[in-house]
């Protein structure tokens, strides 16, 4: 087993590896100024995005929407896409191949959100107001269950966070939830995952296995700045929602993908912090510490309870609002967001290194979940074997089994 001190590359930021010098030194380049830009973005990126960041998204989702085709489909309605299983073959070859070069046996980190900040307990509440169409699933009845929330950055490093790209997730896994489930490795628990942009980094599963391509490489940028393929318009998208973040526990989170509200109706789902106070980032413009986010969240829930509303936002036009096309932002006039449960977070120690390595035992997945809330589109069916597959070899390589989890677990305080 590697020795606890070498961990592998993947922990830092390895250099890029395109086998082109040009290109090399372009991605470093490129990662320097974005590192140099996260130093000041807190001093003028609230008031920025206060005024331009809504209608520069509804901007470029116009510019998206104008190069696609409408292919008729109906609300909720799925269509396979050209070579998808390929694709996933090479999504889930690429991921592989990179786990195993970035990380040494008994230290494998997840391939995406990879940085955990905290794993900590809650509950989330479903309120008695929801309107009617709404209530399915979860949300049928008011009903609180247990929860376990998951915070991390981005992937596929763990690098010191002012480093990453301004990317956070936020992984809960219910326990508690009757019924059977579209993924039968754990009978009780449904997973809801939400990432800090509202739409997703690739369109669908070509884009992503090309994204992957360049992961491998270290060199993501290369994706979105491809003469041959370019994604500029998903890149401007990404960039208007990564920032410098204050705290994982005051930025909101949507699951940028659609999943089934019940028989016939698609949704989306966001989660919105009710913590209005935002968090200085210490130190900067000089560097701050390399786990500032997780400090945040100790120092926070240290004082207090901390409580995000949960918001499903229906499907009302099937082009709009498309299923099998991810990088497109739902619109808020077509469909508003509409407050279904309360997820809530008491205050509670979490950063012990037993609760910290508990997260690695846990497998997020979306298709941890009841028939009602099937995850929908091409990124969404490809997820369910890759993130199988990954969590796998994930734990095999950490010598770790799969645990599902009751809410019972105890921690040194």
């Amino acid at each position: 087993m590697a020795s606890r001190s070498n961990p592998g590359p993947g922990f830092g930021f390895p250099p890029p590896d395109t086998g082109n010098f040009l290109l090399n030194a372009i991605s470093r380049a490129l990662i320097l100024l974005i590192r140099v830009e996260r130093r000041f973005d807190p001093f003028f990126r609230p008031a920025v995005d206060k005024v331009l960041r809504d209608p520069l998204s509804r901007g470029v989702t116009a510019l998206i929407n104008s190069r696609r085709k409408d292919e008729g489909l109906k609300i909720a309605e799925e269509r396979a896409q050209p070579d998808e299983e390929a694709h996933l073959e090479d999504i889930i070859a690429s991921f592989n191949a990179q786990i195993h070069r970035l990380w040494n046996p008994g230290h494998a980190e997840r391939g995406g959100n990879t940085k955990t900040h905290g794993i900590v307990r809650g509950e989330v509440t479903v309120r008695n107001d929801l309107p009617e169409p709404m209530r399915r699933g979860i949300f049928a009845e008011p009903h609180t269950y247990r929860a376990w929330v998951r915070y991390s950055g981005p992937g596929p490093y763990v690098p010191p966070d002012i480093d990453d790209v301004g990317f956070m997730s936020m992984s809960i896994k219910l326990m508690g939830v009757p019924g059977p489930k579209l993924l039968d490795d754990e009978e009780l628990t449904q997973d809801l995952l939400g990432i800090s942009t509202p739409t997703f980094v690739t369109p669908d599963t070509r884009a992503n296995a090309q994204l992957q391509h360049w992961s491998y490489k270290n060199a993501q940028i290369f994706y979105f700045l491809n003469f041959r393929d370019p994604h500029i318009l998903d890149s401007l998208m990404q960039l208007l929602w990564t920032k410098t973040q204050t705290s994982p526990l005051e930025g909101e989170y949507f699951s940028s993908v659609p999943y089934l509200l019940g028989e016939g109706q698609a949704m989306q789902y966001s989660f919105r912090p009710r913590l209005t106070t935002r968090t200085r980032v210490p130190r900067l413009p000089l560097r701050p510490p390399d786990n500032y986010l997780r400090d945040a969240m100790v120092t926070t829930l240290a004082e207090q309870d901390v409580e995000f509303d949960i918001l499903l936002q229906l499907q009302t036009d099937p082009f709009r609002m498309p299923i099998e096309n991810n990088a497109v932002l739902w619109p808020t006039k077509l469909s508003p967001r509409v407050p279904a449960a309360v997820l809530r977070i008491p205050k509670q120690r979490f950063d012990s290194p037993e609760q910290l390595e508990f997260a690695k035992v846990l497998s997020f997945n979306p298709w941890h979940c009841i028939p009602e809330h099937r995850p929908l589109g091409n990124q969404s069916r490809a997820r369910k074997r890759m993130y199988y597959e990954l969590s796998r070899l994930r734990q095999q390589m950490n010598y770790v089994e799969h645990y599902e989890p009751t809410g019972d677990e105890i921690f040194p305080a």
